[in-house]
């Protein structure tokens, strides 16, 4: 007999709405409006990050390990400082390797980032230096008086989640909460797990202390003109956006009260990054190693490795390496990684990490299922989902607290933060039916399921995810794509003897014949269509790695991670028609020849 699940709450207890200047708090003009404001990104910062060549990212259980910084390196970083009269101070190794320095006050990113190309011009054992950036929530409030989750059942705007709930509810799998922490709260009693707080600065972490293992939320509250140049120009109560995003993953559901979660039978970790004035790159990169089961130097094993980690946040610019490289270590541990494109109305291109390689980026929609006015979008969108708009916002858990936490209760906010959870929530849906699914075929499923936009909502991705479609494509009953096994013939070793890849979802079996071998493979790829190439060593000592060229030569993307990591690098099709890649894989250290030389090439769009 077919199970019918009660959503509609019993009770529910509603506070103010919650202004969240840290990300943009109006509706913004349509995409293309020359009125529309540019992005509200904090730009500033008192922190870089340096990454030498030695050193390796955590990898397979074993730490990072971290290259030194004593004698003629200190002298060049200092040296490149005196130039801009910034005192540079070493501060804390990460889990990619590099390291972070503080400069003595707070800076343009600008100023910052030629900062770090002078670092690299004096020394050429950087690999590289970039500005260790502050990340904000991507929320904007709305008046919480509406108390149905529309965004989950309703035909025009919603998720489609009751069919979904008919076949699965997220049992099993472990959604990691990257954000401000969360408060305990009746509605989220027993789907929390104990997470960690990666804020290492202890003002932002506004808890008195660093990094420690109590990953609750003791408020953001900040008075206008605290954060420095950017946001926020007012005063601003907490937001308790970690708790918001929790409610929409995984609140209980059919317990008489309060409002239902997307995943609810699924477990949430809360990952502390984000507090007063927001959050920095080098925190979040390793808060996205450890959820995924990945080392982090002087922090404890992760007990409770997450297959899903929802990052409702992000800055401006181009994608980091720092972030990258963490992304591309969560994968290769088989975590699905889905981000907010942003909240500033202008092209995700512009949106880290959104616009970062191997991620869901999501796009937010709202009630009449168009693209919500406030939404960043663009080709590097994959999917859109429930963010709200207008007067109707995404109803979840909250605290009362305007400071300090209070009572629990329950708001509406409106945000592709909003947006990003209920992707979460079904990609956990997906994978408690089949935990083998792997991310990149949680992010072909989700694109080919999703269904069309019934409003205008251009670059919003192939369309608003279909939770009971998607789902029922996790069990190989909607749409699920075949494995194709290729072997690679040599001589392969220029463009024009590149191996043909002639389908999506192709693994090629490889080596490297000796040190200076290289193999090509060539990709005819669909206008509109995204290539992923996912490269894999055999052995954990093999150091192989991977660039995507366009018919041209022209070098379109490249991943270099260490001994035993797989490399990743995505490329899009944005023209109109189709588009040569190149896929290459070259040798820089490890085993070579038929057995020690061994790679595996995953290869989708």
């Amino acid at each position: 007999m077919k199970q019918t699940h009660s959503i509609r709450p019993v009770v529910l207890k509603m506070c103010a709405a919650v202004s969240l200047a840290l990300a943009s708090s109006v509706a913004l003009a349509a995409a293309g409006d020359a009125a529309s404001p540019g992005p509200q990104f904090i730009v500033e910062t008192d922190r870089i990050i340096v990454k030498y060549r030695d050193a390796q990212p955590a990898v397979n259980g074993i730490a990072a390990r971290v290259a030194s910084t004593s004698g003629e390196r200190k002298a060049k970083l200092d040296r490149a400082g005196q130039q801009f009269g910034i005192v540079v101070q070493e501060s804390h190794p990460i889990s990619t390797g590099a390291k972070v320095f503080k400069l003595d006050r707070k800076r343009n990113l600008a100023e910052v980032k030629s900062l770090a190309a002078e670092m690299m011009a004096r020394d050429p054992s950087i690999e590289y230096a970039e500005p260790d950036r502050i990340m904000t929530h991507m929320a904007t409030p709305t008046d919480p008086r509406y108390t149905d989750q529309w965004h989950y059942y309703e035909t025009a705007g919603g998720l489609r989640l009751p069919a979904a709930w008919d076949v699965s509810t997220g049992a099993g799998v472990i959604v990691a909460v990257i954000d401000t922490g969360s408060r305990p709260h009746a509605d989220l009693s027993g789907q929390q797990l104990a997470g960690y707080d990666f804020i290492s600065t202890a003002a932002i972490g506004n808890d008195g202390d660093g990094r420690d293992s109590d990953a609750s939320d003791p408020g953001d509250a900040v008075t206008a003109g605290s954060c420095g140049s950017g946001q926020p120009t007012r005063d601003q109560a907490s937001s308790w956006h970690g708790t918001h995003v929790a409610g929409t993953v995984a609140a209980r559901t059919n317990n008489g009260a309060g409002v239902a979660g997307v995943a609810y039978n699924a477990k949430v970790l809360p990952v502390r990054v984000l507090g007063k004035c927001g959050g920095y790159t080098s925190d979040i990169a390793d808060a996205i190693t450890w959820s995924s089961g990945g080392t982090v130097s002087g922090v404890p094993a992760n007990a409770n490795k997450a297959r899903v980690l929802n990052l409702s946040l992000g800055g401006g610019g181009a994608c980091d390496a720092t972030t990258q490289n963490a992304i591309n270590g969560a994968r290769s541990r088989g975590a699905v990684v889905v981000v907010a494109a942003g909240n500033d109305a202008v092209n995700v291109s512009n949106a880290s990490p959104a616009n970062c390689s191997g991620v869901i980026a999501v796009a937010a929609t709202g009630r009449t299922g168009g693209r919500a006015s406030y939404s960043n979008f663009g080709t590097l969108v994959d999917v859109a989902a429930p963010g709200g708009d207008g007067a109707s916002g995404v109803l979840s858990t909250l605290n009362s607290g305007t400071g300090a936490p209070a009572a629990d209760s329950y708001a509406a906010y409106q945000g592709t933060s909003m947006a990003t959870p209920h992707v979460a929530g079904v990609a956990a849906l997906m994978l408690a039916l089949n935990a083998n699914l792997t991310p990149d075929e949680i992010e072909s499923k989700l694109k080919s399921t999703a269904r069309a936009f019934p409003a205008s909502c251009s670059g919003c991705g192939t369309g608003i995810v279909d939770a009971a479609a998607a789902v029922a494509s996790a069990t190989g009953g909607g749409g699920g794509t075949p494995v194709t096994t290729l072997a690679e013939s040599e001589s392969n070793n220029t463009t024009a003897t590149a191996d043909p890849v002639t389908a999506s979802n192709t693994t090629v079996t490889g080596n490297l014949g000796s040190t200076t071998d290289t193999d090509y493979f060539r990709v005819d790829l669909p206008a509109g269509k995204t290539l992923a190439a996912s490269l894999s060593p055999i052995s954990t000592t093999a150091d192989y790695d991977l660039y995507v060229y366009s018919s041209t030569g022209a070098q379109l993307g490249t991943s270099q991670n260490g001994a035993g990591a797989t490399d990743t690098v995505n490329s899009a099709n944005t023209t109109s028609s189709t588009a040569i890649r190149y896929v290459r894989v070259t040798y820089y250290g490890g085993g070579t020849g038929a057995t020690n030389g061994r790679y595996s090439l995953k290869l989708s769009w």
